[in-house]
């Protein structure tokens, strides 16, 4: 699936401009800075599908990539980025709220966490809210190459047992490295399962 077409087609920045949903819908969402495009350009094998940045919060709108008329991945604004105005930060924080409570087409949610750091405060609200809303969520580590291999596993053994008290969450936890490619092929594997309609919802 993975070596066809991935195409960008929509980009939303109010409510009111999100695209009919048509295909099954996996989103990305993420700390700003976690590594969102990284991991969407690795997934897709594109060196540029989705532009990468420095800068955090510079994803200021939902975009929308559709993946061989297969699935459509969707690029969430990145959040926890204190630097925002706040008015911007509460229009982002609004459009994902209203995207995720509102889209039939929603397979899951990949909440993505920087294994340097693991999950943070800012990730605890949208686990709370997606866990309220019993929408399946599943948590990719990024970058895990920048991290030691005893202690990525100490992390990855933490991050499950945390997962395990969240109802929405998916069990299965992703180990990957956009830099090294490491994890990618697992995390392809199971997101083709999902689009051809198998796996847990």
């Amino acid at each position: 699936m993975f070596a066809g077409s991935c195409e960008f087609c929509a980009g939303a920045a109010r409510e009111d401009a999100l695209p009919a949903g048509s295909l099954p819908e996996l989103a990305l969402a993420g700390r700003s800075n976690v590594g969102k495009s990284s991991l969407l350009n690795a997934l897709t094998g594109r060196k540029a599908l989705a532009r990468v940045s420095h800068t955090p919060g510079r994803t200021q709108q939902i975009n929308f990539f559709d993946l061989g008329g297969r699935l459509m991945l969707v690029d969430l604004p990145g959040y926890g980025y204190a630097a925002a105005q706040k008015r911007v930060v509460a229009n982002w924080n609004r459009l994902i709220e209203h995207y995720l409570k509102g889209r039939a087409g929603l397979r899951r949610v990949l909440l993505l966490v920087d294994a340097r750091h693991g999950i943070k405060p800012a990730d605890r609200r949208p686990m709370a809210m997606l866990d309220e809303a019993a929408l399946s969520y599943a948590v990719v580590l990024t970058k895990c190459d920048q991290v030691k291999p005893e202690a990525l596993a100490k992390l990855a053994a933490a991050t499950a047992s945390d997962l395990a008290k969240h109802p929405a969450a998916y069990p299965a936890l992703y180990l990957t490295s956009a830099h090294d490619g490491s994890g990618i092929a697992e995390l392809r594997g199971a997101l083709a399962e999902l689009a051809a309609g198998g796996g847990a919802s």
